[in-house]
């Protein structure tokens, strides 16, 4: 009973690293700090993986989210000039309607949380998932993987190309 307590325990903890994290991700004003805390609630969500017995879909996150598309927002936006001189408008407007949104959201989850049937029983020995993620990817999703790497490599050569700067040669008449 002691190790069911302790996943219940972590389980919790990383749960709450998740939401933190989301709740960061919400209300900071400070977009590289947004972006720290999107990494606390990647490394939270792939810490419930690892709970589920999903270490490969763990570790991909950790690579694609925290090691891909974070590391390219946060370079975006240090290479973004004048960044700290945008002003954003009707700021005010938002939070309230954000604020319902945010309740109609929580209660809608406790509904379902409270309607949900739960079971307590003990899960026997999972399977290594990784031979059979493998195995879909190159049979059975063969086509939705290569749409999501092209979307990826379009990804890539859009931020290089808003990241770069354009030279101009002075003698050209603009």
């Amino acid at each position: 009973m002691e190790n069911a307590s302790l996943s219940v325990a972590v389980f919790y903890l990383l749960a709450g690293l998740a939401v933190v994290g989301a709740g960061g991700v919400a209300f900071s004003r400070n977009i590289v700090y947004s972006a720290l805390s999107l990494m606390a609630c990647f490394l939270g969500v792939s810490g419930l993986y690892v709970l589920l017995g999903a270490e490969f879909v763990a570790g991909i996150q950790v690579l694609v989210y925290v090691g891909g598309v974070l590391v390219l927002t946060l370079f975006a936006v240090m290479l973004t000039q004048s960044i700290a001189d945008v002003e954003v408008s009707n700021r005010s407007v938002a939070t309230p309607v954000g604020l319902v949104l945010s309740v109609a959201a929580f209660l809608l989850l406790l509904r379902a949380f409270k309607g949900a049937t739960w079971y307590g029983e003990e899960i026997g020995e999972l399977p290594v998932s990784t031979y059979a993620i493998g195995n879909a990817f190159l049979s059975t999703y063969v086509l939705p993987f290569e749409l999501a790497s092209i979307v990826l490599l379009t990804v890539l050569i859009g931020a290089i190309v808003l990241s770069r700067k354009e030279v101009r040669d002075e003698a050209e008449p603009q």
